[in-house]
């Protein structure tokens, strides 16, 4: 099979097509494991030893904090939300510190600027550097990530129930915000629109069906028109079990899901099975367990297994389950990897037997 570049890999995937092999990358990945894999590189010089398939520009990383007071880990960033960083990349949202717990506050309250220029200054070098070689996504938190930030993620539930005129005040103006952004990321020069946000646990949605149709999936539908519109790809971020929602997710015309989450019972070949036709799959290697804990040839087989059960005619780019966060074993990362470029390579019939082939689409 022909020679594609990485960029080419991950719209083939996108588009349940083979390539020469599966691509891979990540969300996330914690500095202390770049560190102990290739000291002291840079974001740039790790993808392109770990041959990444695209580079992942995360939103957030560029919202401005200011310290609170004489604790450096103590933040409130431009959103007006206090968290506090601990030993992960990402802080945690202090809850009893949130912005907004009425409609007073809303009325005083001001949304970051999406036309800030330095938001996407990253991009356009990644453009200049990497266009047509490695695919460029711009991560956005969706508006209930957003959301739960601002109002705090307890709260935010309660509300559904006690002032659902809030909530949609409160949506209102997030979107606001994030259709202006997805649309400045797709001016920088970005391929493809990542939105996060997770919408279950392990057990199932954090919200009722009702609640998810009011209040949740109308934005996140907006979100991926805006990004349809502008003529990219459009992935999709939730943790837990999210089997509830994944008929309306593919119907808002998303391209790819992530992560598949195997601790809440996910099986990636089912999701490959009925949805493999219309939907590229991301993941699903359990960074939870495996990754972590496990031995690297354990690695290995379920590395395998991902792509026995969801790579059969492309649409398959494998991951860790969530993110390479601090706790993963970097010799367990290195194993995952290799093992992709190994047997990851189409057809994968040469490597596999009994893979899942995904149901007609009717």
């Amino acid at each position: 099979m022909a020679k594609f570049t990485s960029a080419e890999r991950v719209f083939r995937a996108l588009e349940r097509k083979e390539s020469d092999r599966v691509p891979h990358f990540e969300l996330l990945i914690d500095r202390r494991v770049v560190n102990q894999i290739l000291p002291k590189a840079s974001y740039e010089e790790f993808i392109e030893y770990m041959d990444w398939d695209a580079l992942m520009h995360v939103e957030r990383d560029f919202i401005k904090e200011e310290v609170i007071g004489d604790n450096p880990k103590a933040i409130r960033d431009e959103w007006g939300v206090v968290k506090r960083y601990t030993h992960e990349r990402a802080p945690v949202p202090v809850e009893s510190e949130a912005p907004i717990k009425s409609e007073k506050d809303l009325a005083n309250y001001d949304i970051p600027d999406p036309d800030d220029e330095r938001r996407f200054e990253q991009i356009r070098q990644w453009v200049k550097r990497y266009k047509g070689e490695r695919a460029i996504i711009a991560v956005v938190l969706d508006h209930h990530a957003v959301t739960s930030d601002i109002v705090g993620f307890t709260e935010r539930l309660m509300t559904f129930y006690t002032n659902p005129d809030l909530v949609l005040q409160i949506n209102k103006i997030v979107l606001e915000y994030q259709l202006r952004y997805i649309n400045n990321a797709i001016d920088a020069g970005a391929d493809i629109i990542w939105i996060a946000g997770d919408w279950a646990m392990n057990s199932g949605p954090v919200f009722s069906p009702e609640h998810y149709n009011k209040f949740v999936l109308p934005p996140f539908q907006s979100l991926a028109r805006k990004a349809k519109e502008r003529g990219v790809y459009v992935m999709k971020h939730s943790d837990g079990n999210c089997w509830p929602f994944l008929d309306s997710i593919v119907a808002a015309g998303i391209d790819c899901f992530h992560p598949v989450d195997p601790l809440a019972g996910m099986d990636i070949g089912e999701v490959k099975r009925k949805y493999g036709s219309k939907l590229c799959l991301m993941g699903n290697v359990n960074c939870a367990t495996t990754l972590k804990s496990g031995t690297a040839d354990e690695v290995r087989q379920e590395t395998k297994e991902v792509m026995r059960k969801a790579g059969m005619g492309g649409g398959l780019i494998v991951s860790s389950s969530n993110s390479i966060h601090s706790g993963v074993k970097p010799e367990n990362y290195i194993a995952m990897v290799e093992t992709i470029h190994r047997y990851g390579k189409y057809p994968l019939e040469d490597y596999f037997d009994n893979l899942v082939v995904p149901e007609t689409v009717n």
